[in-house]
């Protein structure tokens, strides 16, 4: 190709690219193939000879398309979102374009620059202090790893990056039950071992009850263990509980315990001053993350990763061979130091794109507005006859269940709400996806796609008491 016929496709790609969003609601919500089905449709060999563009896009738009699932689809409610924008989509064009590796601040000054700005944007928009420097990585689950691996080199004085694991006690690490299971995985990875992760009992409304983390705390100093670090949710996945930040950060205060908030999903919400008591006690915490690519209308993927003590952070992760050594030295971030990754795409692109075309005060709009939504159809499903409510709603996801009168037995709800789901997601007007909550199957609907309206919670809510209404008959 040449850039004569690059021109052409490309101006003919953005053409399909402003289709496909204008008409994304023609699309069934949720990919409609079965196992097997896409790759039976693609050849066992690449091509021996190059083949045209026009060829290639045709088997994009028939073998590829269908076996898409539609995120950006205002039917979707499922998980939480992976939104895109307008300015966020343009901007993740000139960054494919300019192909740039911002490892160090010489492969690309602005790169490095537009971060450092834009964190510091960040942080002010969420309310976070400024002691904090934050820095992008690619998702939460790397956040946290950095974190677990920062908190245990600080406990270690850096010796287990010199020396390895080999005679160290024993790291306990503490977390609720209701914590994503990248927590556990990144224990795994940072050599700490998942028996050594203590999953805290949670109260009525799935958050981490203090005393029974201090009790656990007790316990492993008893037993000779070394607490090292406790992850707080301000929203777990399963119901967005938020873990009561303020008397954690006392606890861990109290036994010197390294601190990571993950806030991957609710951090968004921290645009609204009227919800940032989810994070009161912040200022002790020592490191903190969300992701801007759930909520905040900024492509997959961008995750928000701020440390009070960037000099530990560095120390843990820094590495320089002759190959990376340049005169600026000392004079500037080389993020390159500031996590797992070498290598390092140019996100603060997207991101700054995303601020400045909707402004603090369209974002804010945007996130008001879902919230609301969610209280509202709240209301609607506790005032259904045959509905009921499973968790609280402090932000825009919603956790419920489908429950007849007369049926009590948590057996037969949860294989009720299971063939209800199946039923819903395959009408492909809406798709959305369960979580068990004490042991009961929960219906969880997230309000919160970047184009969604009004309508479209209604109308997903006439359709789940159709559809439930049907299968009752």
């Amino acid at each position: 190709m040449n850039i004569k016929e690059f021109r052409k496709h490309a101006h003919e790609a953005a053409d399909w690219m402003a289709d496909y969003l204008d008409h994304i609601e023609q699309y069934p919500v949720k990919s409609e193939v079965t196992p097997g089905d896409i790759i039976k449709k693609l050849p066992e060999t690449p091509p021996q000879k190059g083949e045209s563009m026009k060829s290639i896009m045709e088997d994009f738009k028939h073998i590829i398309l269908p076996g898409m699932t539609h995120w950006q689809h205002p039917g979707f409610f499922a998980y939480f979102n992976a939104n895109n924008s307008y300015p966020s989509i343009l901007a993740e064009m000139l960054t494919a374009t300019m192909g740039a590796q911002c490892m160090s601040w010489v492969t690309s000054p602005a790169a490095t620059e537009l971060e450092e700005r834009v964190m510091q944007w960040t942080a002010k928009m969420i309310g976070l202090p400024t002691t904090f420097s934050g820095v992008i990585q690619d998702t939460a689950s790397s956040a946290t790893l950095c974190s677990l691996l920062t908190a245990r080199e600080k406990q270690s004085d850096y010796r287990i990056n010199d020396q390895g694991l080999y005679g160290m006690k024993k790291f306990t690490v503490y977390c609720s039950q209701e914590a994503h299971s990248s927590i556990e995985k990144d224990v795994k990875i940072a050599g700490l071992g998942k028996d050594n992760l203590r999953k805290i009992e949670v109260d009525k409304d799935f958050a981490m009850i203090p005393r029974a983390l201090e009790e656990k705390i007790q316990s492993d100093l008893k037993n000779n263990r070394v607490p090292l670090a406790v992850v707080a949710a301000v929203g777990t996945t399963g119901s967005t509980a938020i873990d009561p930040l303020k008397d954690i950060t006392e606890i861990c205060l109290r036994h010197n315990l390294w601190l990571h908030v993950d806030a991957a999903y609710a951090g968004t919400a921290l645009l609204l001053p009227e919800t940032r008591w989810m994070i009161r006690g912040i200022e002790m915490a020592d490191s903190f993350v969300f992701n801007p690519h759930k909520w905040m209308f900024t492509n997959f993927d961008c995750s928000a990763y701020y440390v009070k003590n960037k000099e530990a952070l560095i120390r843990t992760f820094e590495i320089l061979p002759e190959y990376l050594k340049t005169k600026e030295g000392q004079q500037v971030n080389n993020y390159r130091d500031w996590g797992i990754q070498l290598g390092r795409r140019f996100r603060a692109l997207k991101l700054w794109f995303v601020i400045r075309n909707f402004g603090v005060k369209g974002l804010q709009q945007k996130i008001r507005d879902h919230i609301q939504w969610a209280q509202e159809l709240k209301k609607e499903i506790e005032d259904a006859d045959d509905f009921e409510m499973l968790a609280p709603t402090p932000l825009a996801t919603l956790c419920f269940r489908y429950k007849p009168k007369g049926i009590d037995d948590t057996t037969t709800l949860n294989k009720l709400n299971a063939d209800l789901l199946d039923r819903l997601n395959q009408s492909n007007q809406i798709y959305i996806t369960h979580t068990k909550l004490d042991g009961k199957y929960s219906l969880r609907l997230v309000i919160g796609q970047t184009n969604l309206t009004r309508k479209h919670v209604s109308d997903a809510w006439k359709l789940i008491c159709k559809t439930s209404k049907k299968y009752g008959d």
